[in-house]
């Protein structure tokens, strides 16, 4: 069953439906084609001409068919990534595919946040708790729901750390687009913008940069705060629940939805909610 807000059917211009999936586009060329990529097309993708894609654990990623029930701890998703280097993959499914089109567009975050799903769900499992705590929701939130904001401008930081949407998205717009960019991140928030509607929220992690970062070609950027970003969840004291993470409501970025090309959008209180200045960590 495709996620309610995701495509019935393949689309082969998927990445051309929405400014969202700019750190996608580099993998165009794989994937425009007539039906699903088959699980051989994007294990040649990970496989990188002799270059994998690696997890933490230093284990090139594969593709492979979901079993039966998980009946060890070894089994599990995230173990079976970082022990044996094996992603469950289904044929013909978004949620999949996109997550899969993540690992190669932010392989060291992505692996980092493989190894600190790993050593949680492992604490987890010597303790016999039954239950997650709060640092596998925060990782669980940003690996499926994550954005990931670079700004060389700390005022603009202030904004959206404040709730102050409108400010941001509108009075500053001229400079955020100059002096701020956003990249989704989690697989799940892609599959949404494959048919997006109001209500959309992302989950930030926030990462100042220098102005010459943001004005290099998007895929330099890409390779540099994937480097940050991995450096960042490499660290067990980060992220460790999920008020750490800045909410951002993603259709509010210019250029992201037509109607916000109109300042009465930012009116929509249900949206963009205000809120208390909440501290969240920069990295």
């Amino acid at each position: 069953m495709p996620h309610p807000s995701s495509l019935a059917e393949w689309d082969p211009d998927f990445l051309a439906r929405s400014p969202m999936f700019e750190p996608l586009r580099a993998l165009g060329g794989a994937l425009a084609r007539q039906n699903w990529p088959a699980r051989p097309v994007l294990q040649s993708l990970l496989e990188r001409d002799g270059n994998p894609v690696m997890t933490y654990s230093g284990l090139p990623m594969r593709l492979v068919s979901a079993g039966g029930r998980m009946r060890s701890f070894e089994e599990r998703y995230e173990a079976r990534i970082y022990l044996r280097g094996e992603m469950i993959f289904r044929d013909r499914n978004w949620h999949d595919l996109l997550n899969v089109l993540a690992w190669l567009t932010f392989p060291g975050a992505k692996a980092a946040l493989n190894a600190r799903h790993y050593a949680a769900l492992r604490a987890q499992n010597a303790a016999g708790a039954a239950n997650r705590g709060p640092a596998q929701d925060a990782l669980t939130l940003f690996d499926e729901g994550g954005v990931i904001i670079a700004s060389c401008d700390d005022e603009l930081l202030g904004l959206l750390r404040g709730w102050r949407w409108k400010e941001l998205f509108w009075s500053n717009r001229t400079k955020l687009r100059e002096r701020m960019r956003f990249y989704l991140f989690g697989h799940a928030l892609y599959e949404k913008a494959l048919r997006p509607f109001i209500g959309i929220t992302g989950r930030g992690i926030l990462l100042k940069t220098e102005p010459g970062l943001l004005a290099q070609p998007p895929g330099e950027q890409l390779a540099v705060l994937d480097s940050q970003v991995a450096s960042y969840l490499s660290e067990p004291g980060n992220l460790t629940a999920p008020r750490e993470l800045a909410v951002v409501p993603v259709l509010g970025v210019p250029g992201w939805c037509p109607g916000n090309e109109q300042e009465s959008y930012y009116d929509n209180a249900d949206y963009f909610r205000p809120g208390r200045w909440r501290e969240t960590r920069d990295s």
